[in-house]
């Protein structure tokens, strides 16, 4: 088995306060647990509105249903906020 763990940095440049950035980030953090069976948060920057940072785990059977999930989540994101991804780091952990 693989393990999936990524931090995505999002930009959302018209988010004017930290209520409205937490708007986004529950919304979007709820629709990816329940889409993809994966273990969401928000990370990092949780204190700059126009900032967010989500950790995403996951544990998949092979190394290419990891690159397929995350290519789905990326695509998922993409089409589900207005924020614009930044950074993707991707850590590759061995097999458990």
């Amino acid at each position: 088995m693989k393990v999936l763990l990524v931090k995505i940095t999002l930009r959302a440049l018209w988010s004017h306060s930290l209520k409205e950035k937490r708007m986004v980030v529950k919304s979007i953090i709820q629709k990816l647990k329940n889409k993809f069976n994966i273990s969401v948060a928000e990370v990092d920057e949780q204190d700059i509105h126009q900032l967010i940072v989500i950790g995403i785990a996951g544990v998949c059977t092979a190394s290419a249903q990891v690159d397929s999930t995350l290519e789905n989540i990326i695509n998922f994101i993409e089409c589900n906020t207005d924020a614009e991804i930044s950074n993707i780091e991707r850590e590759d952990i061995g097999t458990l």
